[in-house]
């Protein structure tokens, strides 16, 4: 500290002014810090400080040295990832910055320099998932924040870039996480190798710990699971550097602690654990009792530890025994041998009472006879040698009794070498389920050994770890300097020595000649050595002369050593013993004649090994490991001390580790009592001096510390340069500022790419920037302060202004408000006398008018009532002499009407007549006459004869009305003279008398009128009261009740609304869950795929690796032709399971190479074999169950009415399909005996049998045309039937509607009277109108007919031109094909008929139950013709077999007559000609041969740059399509297979050769999707034709059904979108960090903070920044690349929308793990930057593809670091804001945020406590880090195509010369 602080003394001199903060040494803190109350001046003997406490201080200098207290660094430089980014280096500094991390940011782990600074947080923190490795691959390790897993990548990358080993070495003391984090770099080795899931190397080590734990870890005073012995665990890769072994090496087990403990510890654990599972039954046989009950289980006083069940862990340990293949046998044994140690504990030994030299055990001692039987050794033998020894002389052998103690300690010596031996065959057997089954490239090991340990009692453990750790220190201190010097030299910096400790005295003092061990072991050969001889050599020999050496003052048996951490005194007491470990020959001769073959084959005799402290012998490091104790031998080997060979394992152990490249993690303890985030400050510097971290900073501060970068050092401090300083060379400008700045020279030196600075001069240029920035900010301030003051002096000299116009205008405005009233009051005096004067005029005028008007109203009465009663009069008359006309009228009439009806009623009887008899006469003609031309000639010419006779009547109508008219008329004016006559003589006679009568009635009436009117008019006032009583209060009811209702009606109203938004918010939940599960369900189907097809390439390259392994033997091997087919048939086995040979191939793969049985682990294979198919199985399931998901929408809407319709027509519908599976039946059969024929027919050995125009073949077409024919004729049979059915339908209708009664009428010559000849009349005029309206419904229903009729013809028009199309298509087909294809067009013919009446009458179930029935007999009859023309098809197989016996014979004798000149010469008769194509069909023909010069020239070899630009989108898969067209079309299921199988194989070959260009994998996976589009489009199905044209309807797939095939196709695009997801990762993975976060796209708004060393072990030079426009570059050539490729639109979303994903997934991940990018600052850069891609977005029309929400979570976390973060308003405003954050994500960013600049303020740790309440009940992930890899599940919408496959040409360039267009 001293040296330290002297060497910053000059440059701190003119800096220690007033505020200066310094550190001031404190007893309880270690270091506090203070602030100068005024200006140090050299010569002052005492600083004044005051301090944190605001208490005023007093330091005083140190006279001799002067000696001023450290500085204290910038608040902006505290927290910083790595303590030599520090300006001032030094304790205060280091603890303080560490403090600070661990206690306010929660982090853990700090870099300094080289190494790594871990912390224990005892907690478990969410740091060490999957995610977080993913994150730390691939990055350097300055590039994140510190973690064990940085370490880890940096020796994983080193080992694969130099190809040298690596070594990482953890040390610390017990309790601070050394075995945690070797295990979590293991971890992280197993994960980035790739083979976690394969080799199980890691579970197999970590299984191990489970054992060695058991067996090695006890309870310490300062830790409860303490390691008592060290482990180097070599991890082995092979070339591709996948993890495939592993080997541990042990060091120094405590065996001391077997036979004692101190007091509140514990022996090894296992012990413990034996003890609690005495009741186990397997148990009963040890005898074992509780552990108090045990001598070497007690010793400490306290033999359990809370909240540990030993129980429990003895079922992990058993459990992880078995995993690592030690059986139950060998278990049984172990848990023998630890039981007897257990009981030979307890095995009591007495002195004789006679003589103190013997001793004895006594007879039947219970511990001593189980501890035997557990070990199967002689009872009495072992008695006798615990107390007796052998003494060997030249000649004689001596066997002497031993003194108690010296018996008690061979005893105990007995006890730890079984255990030592047992434990490191423990460690053999784990080494050897770790061993690696193939040659080892490279390996990186993990040292887990113990710190420097320093107690109140330190004896021989101590020391030899104390020993091993100076040695671990000189080799830290060597690798330190010799980077140092590395770096100051590749800078080309004048190098200087610095001045280091080095320990090389301390190792010499140990073991040099004559040192410590030396000294130790030449005693231990003394017959009567003893630890007070050793002591007084070690006095005589290095006190006084050895500086590191010293003696206790009151102690002459301990000594003192001067380690490089700390002054250790050791006691001398039990160094011989523990250094001998003697053990008597004879016990272990005893337990060598053991019945237990564990404990035998412990010490059996073998090559002499080392020290049952684990040590190795000094062998090959490549295959060193820990090896079993033997027995005792009476070679040299056995005869070395504990401490000799200590150092040679040591000394094997240096040399691993400079061998390699060490890689340092220095574990600390923060505190003793185990508390999480606790920080004890006197604990961690002492830690700090034990492990080196301090010595690295002492290096590192004696010369140039800090390190900055010219373009970091510009970025910082470009505010200090002028603008005429900045230069195009920013190194020159560097250079000139500096030498500006700071004044001498030797402060800073210049190298090629950095520039070095002493300690302190980065606080000082900071110092300087934030002056810099605060008078900048001063004279803002200045500014802004001057402009508000401005603002507020002129808006209230605008208020004044203001103030006095309104005051001015008030005074005016009442001014004129005077003068406007008095004016107003003579106006109104004025009019009030003018009105006065009106109203008397008025009142004068207004009575005279009222005079008037009762005179003129008394006249004008009297007139009216005189003109009233005449009016009167005259009416009565008109109405009595009307009356009696219009009754003689109704007479005449009625009369008129009856004769006229009975006339009608007599024509209409003998017309129904006539049409009756017609009627009949069309049934029969309609019977008789088949042909439907003449039927509807007839009916034409029935309907115009109807026409006719319609006429006629309605002439005779019309003669009629005439004549009634006429005689109506005669009759009016008969009636009207009479009338006449009669109201003139009643009007002479009766007019006085009626007059008379009438006034006095109408006088009495008017008194009796006026009497009620008065009565009425009283009543009325009254009620006119109560009902406006009633009224009113009928208002107030209303007017309540209106009130009730409009509540109630808001009510329900409210209710109602509310009600809709549950159910839609309810609905909107469901159906975001649905979509979310069926995500899920794609997504898990989609992994498994990814899964499907990782193990299928697994299982392609171990084919590969075995084929190159494999040996040549003479025979036959499988080409490379077979190979692919098989491994085709093994890729598609669960859809082609009916095809032969899946087991054949399988048999094959495992007999192909039967020499490798034994290096091949065929269980592996035989599991992933397993998996495959249990994948496949899953895969299938899956996609049933996504399939239903999707339709379960669909079918619930059409559910109800497809119930209630199956319920009304369920019977009908079974037996409807019955009947048709019953055609189908027939139609299948008579499909195959027509294929047999046809095979019958090509089968002939002579072509010529079966060529076109033999015989053979006319006899065929002969029998096919009668066939054909005959099926004509029942055509037309049964649409005659159903004509039938339909005629005699309408009769009967009509006949029901006809069947009137007829005997209603009777004869006209009944009728006598008038009246009765009327009524007759209106009954003929009814039968008319009756008949008129049967007339037209006949007439409609004729009509009706009429259009079915012409429908029916218009349908056979159809039909026949269809039957031409068709009759067309089969010229064109092959002979082969045509039967077929006419046979499955009438199949289909016929089903659409039925169809098509099913729906006609689905409206009329009595037509449709009519049809049904004829149709039903017409099937029968129809199959029962079907079997007689089976058996006539059986007799014309026999007769076609003899014509073609006699034909061949035939012709056989013609060929021998014939010359072989006409053969050629002559063609053979007849000859096919094909019809000259009048259009493409849209079909390409290839042989079979040319199939995979098809493959290689459309997909293996094909260009995708060429096609994309040159040609049309999806070319190859239209080609492939048209190919799969025609084998479909010529009815080829094999081709069909063939060709779709190599496609598939085709593009998976290519891809995996092209894997990593974009352009490929762009190409085909948009050909792909073409190709499925198009299997959909053409597969006939309704819901894929919708969109077709009726040219590409007719191009549909005829013959096979490919949906399984589409399925195949479907995962494969799935495949290919996965791969294309990588490719995008892996182009965008390097761009997104240095683009999104480190390049500052808005320049100078951000500077960079001092780094530090951690940048000098980046493993990638750097090879350019990536900025944000190198992502928007490459997100272009994405989009065009697909674009050209023709990639359908929704896929290109679904890729952008994944880009998106990565890139802000990446970003928020490094965000998360980088705290020198949590600022304002940064923040506002992500933001700008995020605003750039949605701009790309809008540009590209993206903007509805969902990829800006997979932002969201990085642009929130950029508005958290940019927001306010105080009070509780801003933290409830973080809350709201961060929904797409998770809790932990919003708090880690919190912890991380880190000010740039002195202006910036820290986050509390208090407001993020309140933020973690408020966050508390909100339910989201507990993972930190989004995961990067996740893929979303991709969907492929149907997207039909317009282009005609008939248009389509294949241009020359693509070699496909030898396809055939059709």
């Amino acid at each position: 500290m001293n040296s330290v602080a002297a060497s910053y003394h000059n440059s701190r001199k003119g800096r220690f002014d007033q505020f200066a903060r310094v550190w001031i040494p404190d007893g309880e803190e270690v270091w506090k810090s203070a602030e100068l109350l005024k200006d140090y001046k050299p010569g002052d003997t005492v600083l004044h400080l005051k301090l944190e406490d605001d208490q005023e201080n007093q330091y005083t200098i140190d006279k001799k040295t002067k000696e001023l207290p450290p500085l204290r660094n910038p608040d902006i430089l505290v927290g910083e990832n790595d303590l030599t980014a520090l300006s001032y280096l030094h304790e205060p500094a280091i603890l303080h910055n560490l403090k600070v991390r661990f206690m306010d940011s929660k982090l853990i782990y700090t870099y300094c320099g080289i190494v790594l600074v871990a912390i224990n947080p005892y907690e478990q923190l969410p740091i060490y998932g999957e995610d977080i490795i993913n994150a730390y691959s691939g990055q350097n390790m300055g590039d994140m924040d510190p973690h064990i897993f940085a370490v880890a990548e940096e020796a994983y990358k080193q080992m694969a870039r130099d190809e040298r080993n690596q070594s990482i070495i953890v040390s610390g003391e017990s309790g601070a996480g050394k075995t945690v984090s070797a295990k979590y770099a293991m971890r992280y080795f197993a994960t980035v190798s790739g083979s976690a899931s394969e080799t199980n190397v890691e579970e197999k080590v970590l299984a191990s710990n489970p054992i060695m734990e058991s067996i090695g870890n006890a309870k310490t005073t300062r830790n409860d699971n303490s390691s008592r012995f060290g482990k180097y665990i070599e991890i082995g890769f092979d070339k591709r550097y996948r993890i495939i072994g592993a080997n541990m090496r042990t060091y120094l087990l405590e065996k001391s602690r077997v036979v004692f403990q101190a007091e509140a510890e514990r022996n090894y654990h296992i012990l413990y654990q034996l003890c609690a599972s005495k009741h186990l039954p397997e148990f009963k046989e040890l005898r074992l009792s509780h552990a108090q009950n045990f001598h070497y289980t007690n010793l400490g006083g306290n033999p359990v530890i809370e909240g540990i069940d030993d129980a429990k862990e003895m079922m992990n340990t058993r459990h992880a025994c078995s995993l690592l293949g030690i059986n139950e046998s060998y278990q049984m044994g172990i848990f023998h041998i630890l039981a007897a140690i257990l009981h030979l504990g307890n095995v009591g030994i007495k002195s004789n009472d006679r003589d103190a030299e013997n001793c004895f055990i006594p007879p039947n001692t219970e511990h001593l006879i189980t501890f035997c039987d557990l070990l199967g050794v002689d009872h009495e033998q072992m008695a006798h040698w615990l107390c007796h020894r052998k003494i060997i002389t030249g000649s004689e052998t001596y066997i002497k009794p031993m003194p108690k103690f010296q018996a008690i300690n061979a005893r105990d010596a007995l006890a730890k070498h079984i255990y030592a031996s047992l434990f490191n065959w423990i460690v053999h057997h784990v080494n050897r389920a770790l061993r690696a089954s193939v040659k080892q490239h490279s390996f990186i090991g993990v040292l887990d050994i113990y710190g420097f340990e320093t107690f109140e009692i330190n004896s021989f453990e101590q020391f030899c770890i104390n020993y091993a750790n100076e040695k671990l220190q000189q080799q830290f201190n060597m690798h330190v300097f010799k980077l140092e010097q590395e770096e100051y030299m590749k800078e080309q910096i004048p190098w200087t020595l610095i001045d280091f400790y080095d320990n090389q005295p301390c190792i010499n003092l140990i073991e040099a000649k004559l040192g410590i061990l030396d000294l130790l072991d030449e005693e231990c050969k003394m017959p009567k050595g003893s630890d007070d001889t050793w002591a007084q050599k070690l006095y005589n020999t290095h006190l006084n002369k050895s500086a590191l050496f010293h003696k206790p003052r009151m102690s002459n048996k301990a000594f003192i050593i001067q380690h490089f951490a700390d002054k250790v005194e050791y006691q001398c007491d039990g160094f011989l013993e523990k250094n001998k470990d003697t053990v008597y020959e004879e016990q272990i001769t005893v337990l060598k004649a053991s019945k237990l073959n564990l404990l035998a084959e412990l010490f059996q005799d073998e090559k002499p090994v080392t020290s049952p402290t684990g040590g190795r012998p000094p062998v090959a490091r490549a295959t060193v490991k820990s090896a079993k104790p033997r027995a005792l031998q009476p070679s040299k080997e056995h005869k070395k001390s504990v401490g000799h060979q200590f150092r040679n394992s040591l000394h094997l152990l240096m040399e691993t580790l400079n061998a390699t490249t060490p890689h340092y993690v220095r574990c600390i303890k923060p505190n003793d009592d185990k508390f999480a985030f606790t920080f004890d400050p006197k604990r961690a510097v002492q830690q700090l001096r034990a492990c080196g971290v301090l010595e690295t900073i002492r290096i590192s501060a004696a010369g140039f510390p800090s390190r900055w970068t010219y373009q970091e050092f510009f970025n910082r401090y470009r505010v200090l340069m002028k603008q005429k300083d900045v230069l195009s060379d920013k190194k020159l400008t560097c250079r000139n500022v500096l030498e500006k700045l700071i004044k001498d020279q030797d402060k800073y030196q210049f190298g090629k790419t950095k520039i070095f600075f002493r300690a302190g001069q980065v606080a000082y240029l900071e110092k300087l920037r934030a002056d810099k920035l605060r008078a900048a900010c001063i004279r803002i301030q200045k500014t802004i302060r001057s402009w508000l003051q401005r603002k507020k002096y002129l808006r209230m000299r605008k208020a004044a202004i203001t103030i006095q116009r309104y005051v001015r205008g008030y005074q005016a405005r009442c001014y004129a408000q005077f003068l406007r009233k008095t004016r107003a009051a003579i106006l109104i005096q004025k009019y009030q006398r003018m009105y006065t004067a009106r109203q008397k005029f008025l009142r004068i005028r207004s009575a005279a008018i009222v005079i008037q008007s009762f005179v003129r109203g008394f006249r004008g009465r009297r007139h009216y009532k005189a003109i009233l009663r005449e009016q009167k009069a005259v009416v009565l008359q008109k109405r009595v002499r009307g009356w009696m006309a219009k009754r003689k009228y109704q007479r005449t009439q009625n009369a008129i009407v009856y004769l006229q009806c009975c006339y009608r009623r007599m024509m209409a009887k003998r017309e129904l007549k006539k049409l009756k008899i017609e009627a009949r006469s069309v049934e029969h003609y309609k019977t008789l006459n088949i042909g439907m031309e003449n039927k509807i000639v007839q009916l034409q010419c029935k309907v115009n004869s109807q026409t006719k006779e319609m006429k006629s009547l309605l002439e005779k109508l019309s003669t009629l009305e005439n004549t009634y008219t006429n005689e109506t008329e005669k009759l009016r004016t008969e009636v009207d003279r009479l009338r006449v006559n009669e109201g003139n003589a009643k009007a002479s006679s009766n007019k006085i008398t009626s007059l008379l009568e009438e006034i006095a009635i109408l006088r009495k009436e008017l008194e009796e009128t006026r009497t009620k009117k008065k009565r009425l008019e009283e009543r009325t006032d009254k009620y006119k009261v109560e009902t406006d009583q009633m009224v009113s209060q009928l208002k107030e009811q209303n007017a309540l009740l209106k009130n009730e209702k409009e509540d109630l009606n808001r009510r329900i109203q409210e209710q109602a609304k509310e009600i809709t938004e549950s159910m839609e918010k309810r609905m909107a939940e469901e159906t975001k869950q649905l979509e979310i599960d069926l995500n899920d369900e794609r997504s898990r189907y989609q992994s498994l795929l990814n899964e499907f097809c990782r193990l299928e390439e697994r299982y392609d390259n171990m084919k590969e690796e075995m084929s190159l392994v494999s040996v040549t033997k003479p025979g036959h091997r499988r080409t490379d032709s077979t190979h692919s087919s098989n491994e085709s048939e093994y890729t598609y086995n669960s859809l082609l399971s009916s095809e032969p040979g899946e087991s054949e191939d399988v048999t094959r793969r495992t007999e192909e190479f039967p020499e490798q049985k034994g290096a091949l682990d065929m269980s592996l294979f035989l599991k992933l074999q397993k998996r495959v198919t249990e994948l496949e199985q899953e895969k299938q399931a899956l996609q049933e169950e996504l399939d239903g998901k999707e339709e379960q929408a669909l079918r619930g809407k059409a559910k109800e009415a497809e119930d209630q319709q199956m319920k009304a027509r369920g019977a009908e519908l079974e037996y409807e399909s019955l009947k048709r599976q019953e055609l189908e039946s027939e139609n299948k059969k008579l499909k195959n005996e027509l294929n047999e024929l046809h095979k019958a027919l090509t089968d002939k050995s002579s072509p010529q049998v079966t060529a076109p125009g033999s015989p053979a073949y006319k006899v065929l077409l002969d029998h096919l045309n009668a066939s054909s024919e005959e099926l004509e004729v029942r055509k037309e049979e049964v649409l005659i039937l159903r004509s039938q059915l339909v005629s005699q339908k309408e009769a009967i209708m009509r006949k029901e509607t006809m069947t009137e009664p007829m005997g209603l009428l009777e004869d006209v010559r009944k009728m006598k009277d008038q009246g009765e000849i009327t009524q007759a009349y209106i009954g003929l005029k009814e039968t008319n109108r009756l008949l008129e309206s049967q007339l037209q419904g006949q007439r409609k229903n004729y009509e009706n007919e009429l259009e079915i009729l012409r429908g029916e013809v218009q349908n056979l028009k159809e039909e026949i031109n269809r039957q031409q199309q068709l009759l067309a298509q089969n010229l064109q087909l092959p002979p082969e094909a045509r039967i077929e294809a006419s046979l499955q067009h009438e199949i289909t013919r016929l089903t659409n008929e039925n169809l098509y009446y099913e729906e006609l009458y689905a409206d009329d179930p009595m037509k449709y139950q009519f049809y049904r029935i004829s149709l039903y007999k017409r099937i029968i009859d129809l199959m029962e013709q079907l079997e007689k023309q089976d058996k006539t098809v059986r007799k014309l197989k026999k007769q076609l077999k003899v014509f073609a016996k006699k034909i061949g014979e035939l012709e056989v004798g013609q060929t021998e007559n014939v010359s072989p000149a006409q053969l050629v010469d002559e063609p053979i008769r007849p000859v096919n000609i094909p019809r000259k194509e009048k259009d493409f069909q849209g079909m390409l023909e290839y042989k079979k041969d040319d199939e995979l010069k098809l493959i290689k020239n459309l997909i293996l070899e094909l260009k995708p740059r060429g096609v994309a630009v040159n040609l049309i989108p999806g070319l190859p898969a239209y080609i492939l399509f048209m190919c799969v067209r025609h084998a479909d079309y010529i009815n080829d299921d094999q081709r069909v297979r063939s060709l779709l199988t190599s496609t598939i194989n085709g593009i998976k070959k290519i891809l995996k050769k092209r894997s990593d260009d974009f352009e490929i994998v762009s190409f085909w996976l948009s050909n792909t999707c073409r190709f499925l589009h198009c299997l959909k489009q053409y597969s006939g199905e309704e819901a894929f034709m919708k969109h077709n044209t009726t040219r590409q309807n007719d191009h549909c797939l005829r013959n096979f059904d490919l949906a399984e095939y589409r399925q195949v196709i479907s995962d494969l695009a799935i495949q290919i979108y996965q791969q294309l997801t990588k490719v995008m990762e892996n182009v965008l993975q390097p761009m997104i960090v240095s683009g999104m976060l480190e390049h500052e796209t808005i320049q100078g708004v951000s500077g960079l903070k001092p780094t530090g060393l951690r940048k000098r072990t980046s493993s990638i030079a750097d090879e350019g920044t990536y900025t944000l426009d190198s992502i928007v570059r490459q997100l272009n050539n994405f989009h065009s690349i697909m674009c050209q490729h023709g990639m359908d639109p929704e896929l290109i979303k679904q890729i952008v929308k994944q880009m998106f994903y990565i890139i802000g997934s990446v970003t928020l991940n490094n965000l998360l793990l980088r705290k020198d990018m949590c600022s304002w600052s940064k923040g506002m850069q992500i933001r700008y930057n995020v605003s750039q891609l949605e701009e790309w977005l809008r540009d590209k029309n993206l903007q509805t593809s969902g990829a800006k929400e997979t932002l969201e979570p990085l642009i929130q976390a950029a508005q958290l670091l940019q927001v306010k973060k105080k009070t509780d308003e801003d933290a409830e405003a973080i809350c709201s804001m961060c929904n797409a954050l998770t809790t932990a994500q919003i708090v880690k960013v919190l912890n991380l945020y880190t000010p740039v600049n002195e202006f910036e303020e820290r986050v509390t740790a208090s407001f993020i406590r309140t933020i973690q309440v408020r966050l508390q009940n909100r339910k989201d992930s507990p993972q930190l880090l989004m995961d990067a890899k996740h893929i979303f599940p991709v969907t492929f919408p149907f997207n039909p195509s317009s282009l005609a496959l008939e248009s389509i040409q294949i241009p020359g360039s693509m070699n496909l010369g030898f396809l055939l267009r059709v």
